[in-house]
């Protein structure tokens, strides 16, 4: 099985091109791929499949000819990742397989239209974020209120008094399973200037990642609405690197580098 490795802002994933969908990729393998220390090591594998070959998006397939697949290192399928849409998309753009200047994927999260900008990075209109309320999480002793966001999977972004650097997230933070039943991706944020935030996150699935594109979108959100904005640029620095996020009425652009750095042939067998 052939696979590339690639990552966007250090949030890294194992690509497996799968064009006909002929693989099975069960929850189990996926695992195996993500260890790493006995697999390729990542925080999540991006299938690269036809559209028309899978009935979960079949409606997408006359607006796109790919689907992006994606599995949480723990195997399990969340709806999006923004990251991931852009590292699945330089892999397309590097292989010819789409065109560089604009183009649409199908997600579990609906619809997303890609284009490249002039610098390399991708552009990903990640769609309207909807404020579902407020809710809290629980890291060690401390108790932070953040905002709920949807961005086709669920975050709770929360700006913190304490520093993001020194913040425990060796463990899932605690919150509220009756506002989020299947789980969720937990930002902690300093706000650090004008439209500038300071970002870490634990992602469900995953655990603590150096970046996340849907979090990252969610916090310039969150930070946004502490100020009485809803629209504008947001500069959001990650462990991995930065992101830009721009906020519109009717919409929200991510925006930041995507790099493929391995290829090779995939061993591991269940």
């Amino acid at each position: 099985m052939r696979f590339l490795k690639g990552h966007g802002t250090e949030n890294d994933f194992v690509i497996l091109p799968d064009p006909d969908g002929e693989i099975d990729v069960s929850a189990a393998l996926v695992a195996k791929i993500c260890d790493r220390r006995a697999g390729i090591g990542a925080d999540g594998v991006l299938r690269v499949v036809r559209t028309k070959q899978c009935p979960e998006v079949s409606e997408q397939a006359g607006a796109a000819e790919w689907f992006m697949d994606y599995r949480n290192a723990d195997g399990s399928t969340p709806e999006m990742c923004g990251n991931g849409v852009r590292v699945f998309a330089r892999y397309l753009i590097d292989a010819g397989l789409a065109d560089p200047v604009e183009f649409a994927l199908a997600t579990r999260g609906g619809l997303r239209k890609i284009r490249t900008e002039p610098n390399g990075d991708i552009t990903v209109d990640m769609g309207k974020p909807h404020v579902r309320g407020e809710s809290v999480a629980v890291v060690g002793v401390h108790q932070y209120p953040g905002l709920h966001v949807d961005m086709g999977n669920p975050h709770l972004a929360c700006a913190i008094g304490d520093p993001v650097t020194q913040v425990d997230l060796t463990h899932q933070p605690g919150f509220d399973t009756g506002v989020f039943p299947g789980g969720v991706n937990i930002e902690l944020f300093n706000p650090v200037g004008t439209r500038r935030a300071v970002m870490r996150v634990f992602e469900r699935g995953c655990g603590e990642t150096r970046s996340c594109g849907t979090g990252t979108v969610a916090t310039a959100v969150a930070a946004a609405a502490m100020t009485g904005e809803t629209t504008g640029t947001w500069t959001v620095e990650v462990p991995g690197g930065t992101l830009t996020v721009i906020l519109d009425e009717d919409t929200s652009y991510l925006s930041g580098p995507a790099v493929l750095v391995a290829a090779g042939d995939l061993m591991l067998a269940e």
